[in-house]
């Protein structure tokens, strides 16, 4: 087999297909939307805040599993062609 050429478009093709992408991604915006809730109602240091917004981003990103396989095989579905048999 030919060794596929790595180009830019490559690399942004394999991240737009990428779950993991998704995922991060409403990870980091749960973060961003729910963690001035949570701080809030308790009043902590900048590294307790910094450790909340975590904690938030990786239940975010952990919760997000189905949601990601689902975006991303919807993309490859609206990208890429559809390949015949034959």
């Amino acid at each position: 087999m030919k060794k596929r050429k790595i180009t830019l478009a490559y690399i942004v093709f394999y991240i737009l297909f990428l779950p993991d992408t998704y995922r991060i991604l409403i990870g980091l915006t749960a973060a961003w939307f729910f963690t001035p809730y949570v701080i809030e109602s308790r009043p902590m240091p900048r590294e307790g805040n910094f450790v909340v917004w975590v904690m938030i981003a990786t239940i975010g990103y952990a919760m997000s599993t189905r949601i990601g396989n689902v975006v991303s095989d919807w993309m490859k579905n609206m990208i890429l062609p559809v390949r015949k048999n034959g």
